[in-house]
């Protein structure tokens, strides 16, 4: 057992000391043997269940979620502690910097008159400090393991800050619609590798549509699987009460009962 003096409160040094322990020489084997690769997944998932805490607009689901993306950035602070390369109090200590170096407007004498303000002196400093020399460098930046949607939507965002975007919403639908044309021409041919680059011109000009209308593509997709989903239950439902089987089914059938579904709002 090791050394530890329980309370009926913790605070983050508490953390901070747990995670410690949990990976010290009498701590836990599975905890011991991690890496930041080995727990990369864990990270991305943890998020991703506080943002499904934020949907579901549960304030003790949320408090719960936010504990476990914390215990992330902990336990990474952690292994690189055990490197003597930087530890939790460096990361503090840096986000601390960066959030007053790029609101010039609370911790200095920068004038803005709204958030769009805002967000141009932040893009600026973040370019400047980032030593970003130009536009293309700023697409580059932004990662590749983003969630294609969103990192599709922020090419085209960073794209825009030069000049070059679609005037409007139209112009964009105009852009998709002549890659569905290249599509259609494409899966005439049946040529797969073409077909391929053309699938992906096609969601990424989708993206754009949507950027310029200020919703987020990723949202809308995430709206779309939740309502197949519904569609899809109402189907089977309708099938079952009919006593058939959707197996059984011919396309056309089930096409008429998809009809069927789409009808019932």
């Amino acid at each position: 057992m090791v050394d530890f003096k329980f309370k009926d409160r913790y605070n983050i040094d508490d953390l901070i000391e747990i995670v410690r322990l949990l990976r010290s020489k009498n701590g836990c084997p599975w905890d011991k043997k991690q890496t930041h690769k080995s727990i990369r997944m864990d990270f991305l998932e943890e998020v991703y269940e506080a943002i499904e805490a934020i949907d579901f607009d549960s304030k003790e689901m949320l408090k719960e979620e936010l504990g476990d993306v914390l215990l992330q950035v902990v336990f990474h602070s952690q292994i690189e502690t055990e490197k003597n390369s930087f530890d939790f109090s460096d990361v503090t200590n840096d986000i601390c910097q960066k959030l007053i170096i790029r609101h010039p407007h609370v911790f200095g004498n920068i004038s803005v008159k709204s958030s769009e303000d805002v967000l141009r002196n932040w893009d600026s400093i973040k370019k400047d400090t980032k030593g970003q020399e130009t536009f293309t460098d700023t697409l580059k930046s932004v990662p590749r393991v983003f969630p294609s949607l969103l990192r599709a939507s922020k090419l085209g965002k960073r794209a825009s800050r030069a000049n070059l975007d679609f005037k409007d919403a139209s112009s964009a639908f105009n852009s998709l619609k002549d890659e569905v044309s290249e599509l259609s021409g494409a899966l005439e041919l049946g040529n797969k590798e073409m077909i391929s680059e053309e699938i992906g011109d096609v969601i990424f000009s989708a993206v754009n549509v949507a950027r310029k209308l200020d919703l987020n593509a990723e949202e809308l997709l995430t709206q779309a699987n939740e309502k197949f989903i519904s569609r899809f239950e109402k189907v089977e439902q309708t099938v079952t009460q009919n006593n058939e089987n959707m197996q059984d089914l011919s396309p056309d059938k089930l096409d008429k009962y998809w009809e069927m579904a789409k009808a019932d709002k």
